[in-house]
């Protein structure tokens, strides 16, 4: 037998062994814990598995348990949330700038782009309340795949950003299909004429980097 087919013997077993257990009401943790295979493929091996009528009732007192937990975790999470950060002062308002633009910003432009909503929000916002700009100073821009309707993306960052786009903003539409995983594209936020501003936030990052890895130099973070 050739290592192909003992291959595709040896994956068609561990499906075999992951379906089984899923059909006695183990859990998707359970099984990944059993058997090692990851939670995203076990996901794709139950996906049409039902569970046995005399485990079902486990599999569910199982669930609610778990959802009760994950709800405690996330309470307790939001208050030391709430103890840690009680408001953003303008210096902490920068450094979010900063290092959402070290982390995702082009490093040729002053530009970041980003499908997280919030993400682009947060940046756009720390941006006016620190450095003073307005919308007048940001371009907008959208890459979205062909099937996604204009319109509604258009509509969508329009609202996200506060920012009015239009039929004249520039939007790069790419081959294939991405609607479900991408529904509103990808938005593209360009600061103009911001030399000054993009040498700053440079040295913020910088600044930081001195302050909690002294040993660190910016050619080795890549921010130079």
């Amino acid at each position: 037998m050739s290592m192909y087919n003992a291959d595709m013997r040896y994956d068609r077993q561990v499906k075999l062994d992951v379906q089984k257990l899923r059909e006695i009401g183990c859990s998707v943790p359970e099984i990944n814990k059993k058997t090692g295979v990851s939670k995203t493929t076990i996901l794709r091996y139950i996906k049409n598995i039902t569970i046995k009528p005399e485990f079902y009732q486990t599999w569910l007192d199982k669930k609610k348990t778990s959802i009760a937990l994950r709800k405690r975790n996330i309470d307790l999470a939001e208050k030391k949330a709430d103890n840690i950060i009680k408001s953003l002062d303008d210096k902490e308002s920068a450094i979010i700038a900063a290092m959402l633009y070290w982390a995702e910003g082009s490093k040729k432009d002053f530009s970041l782009s980003n499908t997280d909503p919030q993400l682009i929000k947060t940046f756009l916002d720390s941006l006016k309340r620190v450095f003073h700009l307005n919308n007048e100073d940001f371009t907008i821009s959208l890459r979205i795949y062909e099937d996604l309707n204009k319109e509604e993306c258009l509509k969508y960052w329009s609202m996200v950003t506060g920012i009015k786009l239009d039929e004249h903003t520039s939007i790069n539409i790419l081959n294939g299909s991405k609607n479900g995983k991408l529904r509103y594209g990808m938005c593209r936020v360009r600061v103009k004429k911001a030399g000054q501003l993009h040498k700053t936030l440079f040295a913020i990052c910088k600044k930081i980097i001195l302050l909690t890895s002294p040993f660190s130099s910016m050619d080795r973070t890549g921010t130079s």
